[in-house]
């Protein structure tokens, strides 16, 4: 059974750093800052390595949310997103893959585009209820139709409401963790709930995103959707990390609802 690590690195990242973040801002004599870009810049390292640049831009996309969500300069801020910048640059100049991705996304005559195109052909075929199950195409001639276009399989065979209610059922998994996030007055129950969601709601977008034609293919999953061990083990891990941040418990530190009183 292969293991992927990376899946695994990204939801324990992501709330380690939102512990280093919310303990800067408690005792600002730690330095949580500079110990989360130490960690991040192990974390890039491990995944420049396998190499896996899909999940290398999601971590940093997700890690550039959080130093925003914590409030740091924009100073920070800039730094982080020249440093992502330059990593972009230099993942397009030495690796050909990714530069191919690139190429094909701007220019689709410069290369062989054969799975998006079956794909937007899928999305073009489903109409409002789709094919029906069991008889979509797009699955028997894209060798990853059950990871990356996973999405377009299921628009194909369900239609484009199917489709709309997938995006909708997604938004909200993001949208209300965040609502309830906003009510925490703990900085790291705040920090982890959001750093999970953004990496939650990304991949989903960026899978979509992808099956449409709208980014540069990533080799990303869908969350909960795309077959995968791995990968559907450390959501489910990440998960279960949010329901416990975001559970109601007696005695939490939230905030009540604006108008109402709380009671002892």
């Amino acid at each position: 059974i292969g293991i992927q690590p990376s899946e695994f690195i990204k939801p324990a990242f992501v709330v380690l750093v939102a512990w280093l973040f919310a303990e800067a801002q408690r005792s600002p004599g730690i330095p949580g800052t500079g110990i989360a870009l130490a960690l991040y810049a192990a974390v890039v390292a491990v995944l420049a390595l396998q190499p896996d640049f899909g999940q290398l831009m999601l971590v940093t996309m997700v890690f550039g949310a959080m130093f925003f969500m914590a409030g740091l300069s924009w100073g920070w801020i800039g730094s982080l997103g020249a440093l992502a910048t330059a990593g972009v640059v230099c993942a397009y100049t030495l690796m050909p893959h990714v530069a191919s991705r690139v190429d094909r996304f701007l220019n689709p005559e410069s290369g062989d585009t054969y799975q998006i195109d079956r794909a937007l052909d899928a999305f073009h075929a489903a109409g409002f209820f789709g094919r029906g199950p069991g008889e979509g195409e797009v699955k028997r001639i894209l060798p990853d139709a059950h990871t990356d276009f996973i999405f377009a399989v299921a628009a194909e065979e369900f239609g484009v409401v199917v489709g709309l209610m997938i995006i909708g059922l997604f938004a909200f998994i993001v949208v209300r963790p965040l609502k309830r996030a906003a009510e925490e007055r703990d900085l790291f129950v705040q920090f982890a709930t959001c750093g999970l969601v953004a990496l939650f709601g990304l991949q989903a977008l960026i899978n979509m995103a992808v099956n449409v034609n709208l980014v540069p293919a990533k080799g990303m999953t869908l969350p909960f959707i795309s077959y995968g061990g791995s990968s559907l083990l450390a959501l489910a891990l990440a998960m279960g990390m949010l329901l416990a941040l975001t559970r109601r418990r007696a005695g939490s530190n939230v905030e009540p609802p604006s108008g109402r009183r709380a009671h002892a």
